[in-house]
């Protein structure tokens, strides 16, 4: 009777050790097993920051040939005022450089640091604070931004005329992230009269540099409005935008090229023609500029709320072993060049929507050292979630922090909607990123997680003041990702969330608002997930044949 029982023990013994081996045996869930990989055992830990870029591109030609505000109105009123007063309030190169925002965004001044000038920033200049490049990334001046159009095209759709060319070359190839693949994609450039032909003739959408036109972008094909001149000039300044984020990451992080496997991008453009006219890809195109030999990618779409979504399927698809190095990057927008220009012009303001943004950030497999992303708990906005503004913060911020055990007043820093409020509030829509901070406090008061008497601290201790360009999708809570890795690094800050909301009705395929958020946390120290090798097991297997034909000869020896 003994030895059956023993018997019987130590089949279970072996199931279990084979259990753990291979995998749950059959009368366990599909949804609750795993597939072991390497030393067999199941990976949950985090994808972490190695680094982020962020760049600008002073456009102010654009701004008056490309804008929507002001396409729109040469249509609707080409005599009007506005259009006729636009011109004086056009800033220099210089002026862009010395704006306070601008130097945050690529990384040369923190945002605490800008926070302590009174707003309006617009006259504000401080010593030092005017370098066409920062920690993150750089300011390119227009005509620059014109050359690496051109070298970004691959169906010669970009031409330039050629002594803007030869005035530009040398001091484009000058720029340290510009390699020689991409100086060699430099055109000759065109005759003058070929530039006049096109733009006058046959569609083309000029190129203008200092009130002359240098250039333009031709239609790619003659009757599909989905590769027309204007589509294809969006789209050409979204890609060489990201490009050349993915040119600074590179600088930033020092990843080599061949080990990045994956590429999101999240921007507002689309790209495709009369059959699939968002069938993409700005990412694959954009990795193939910048050299990523070695990746693939795709666009992901949500409208300002896309690039909070790109950060979370990059951390997740790193998280599940999918890809080791996956980058979310975006070009810019020139359809929001000048969006609010007539209220600035009214006010006496220069025209501050005259930068191209762009970003890029760097996922990778968890090293113990930097910031890690907690996929494990994100907020989302669902169908069901309404558009209440109450309902839309608790589905946001309350509901993933509730899910981690977590207070409001847990999340060191929160950044959601970071535009930059000397753009805004001239335009009546306010101080944006300060209006979010006052709603989560509320809703902290409310739920007990702060006092009252701290709904006025809370923007100052929990938040920070905007100084993103008002691109769509630029300022929706990644601006602070590279600012926030630094923070953590350098223990100012242990936890953050990131916050990306959109509006889908812009689309008219939906009322329904969106959004999205994730944390990034101090890392915890590298940490290997408790695996059992197939050394070991049978190692524990022989020592139990040894310990049972023990038991047996002890056994029979009593009888």
């Amino acid at each position: 009777m003994g030895i059956a029982i023993f018997l019987a023990s130590f089949q279970c013994f072996v199931q279990c050790l084979w259990t753990r081996q291979n995998g749950w045996n059959r009368e366990v869930p599909d949804e609750k097993r795993f597939i072991n990989k390497g030393m067999r055992g199941v990976t949950t830990m985090n994808s972490v920051i190695k680094g982020a870029s962020y760049i600008l591109a002073h456009t102010p030609d654009m701004v008056m040939e490309n804008g929507t505000t002001q396409t729109t109105e040469r249509i609707v009123n080409p005599g009007s005022e506005y259009l006729k007063e636009l011109p004086n309030h056009i800033r220099t190169y210089e002026q862009a450089l010395a704006y306070l925002p601008n130097q945050t965004y690529i990384g040369n001044m923190h945002p605490d640091e800008l926070a302590k000038y009174d707003q309006p920033w617009v006259d504000t200049t401080v010593e030092g604070m005017n370098q066409r490049t920062g920690k993150y990334g750089e300011i390119m001046p227009e005509d620059e931004f014109y050359m690496l159009m051109q070298c970004v095209d691959v169906f010669e759709l970009v031409m330039l005329e050629k002594s803007f060319v030869a005035a530009t070359r040398e001091k484009f190839a000058a720029n340290p992230v510009i390699d020689d693949s991409i100086v060699a994609r430099i055109h000759e450039g065109v005759d003058a009269s070929e530039v006049e032909h096109f733009v006058n003739e046959e569609h083309a959408e000029p190129l203008v540099f200092a009130g002359k036109t240098v250039g333009f972008v031709k239609r790619a094909h003659d009757v599909d409005e989905n590769l027309s001149a204007h589509t294809m000039l969006e789209n050409m300044v979204s890609k060489a935008s990201a490009v050349l984020s993915l040119l600074h990451l590179i600088r930033v992080t020092g990843v080599n090229k061949e080990d990045i496997d994956y590429v999101i991008d999240c921007c507002e453009e689309a790209c495709g023609d009369m059959n699939q006219r968002g069938g993409g890809n700005f990412a694959k195109a954009s990795a193939e500029i910048a050299g990523l030999v070695n990746a693939t990618g795709c666009d992901v779409r949500g409208f300002c709320a896309g690039p909070t979504h790109a950060f979370i399927n990059a951390a997740s698809l790193v998280k599940a072993g999918t890809h080791k190095n996956v980058v979310v990057v975006a070009g810019g927008c020139t359809a929001k060049l000048g969006m609010n220009g007539k209220d600035h012009v009214k006010k006496g303001l220069p025209i501050l929507e005259d930068m191209i943004g762009g970003f890029a950030i760097l996922l990778s497999e968890n090293d113990g050292v930097n910031p890690e992303v907690d996929t494990e708990h994100t907020g989302k906005h669902t169908v069901g979630t309404g558009s209440a503004p109450q309902n839309v913060i608790s589905s946001l911020v309350t509901n993933p922090l509730d899910a981690a055990g977590l207070k409001i007043t847990d999340v060191d820093k929160y950044s959601a909607e970071m535009q930059n409020p000397d753009i805004t509030k001239p335009a009546g829509a306010g101080d944006v990123p300060l209006a979010n901070y006052k709603m989560i406090a509320a809703l902290g008061v409310k739920r007990g997680d702060l006092e009252k008497k701290d709904l006025a601290t809370f923007p100052a201790e929990h938040g920070m003041v905007g100084w993103a360009p008002t691109q769509g999708h630029i300022p929706s809570g990644v601006p602070y990702v590279g600012v926030c890795r630094d923070d953590i690094l350098e223990g100012k800050v242990n936890r953050a969330m990131i916050i990306g909301k959109g509006s889908l009705f812009l689309g008219r395929m939906t009322n329904l608002f969106d959004g999205v958020s994730v944390m990034i946390t101090k890392n915890s120290g590298k940490t290997e997930e408790a695996a059992v090798s197939e050394e070991h097991i049978k190692g524990l297997i022989g020592k139990a044949m040894k310990d049972f034909a023990a038991s047996l000869l002890a056994a029979a020896e009593e009888e």
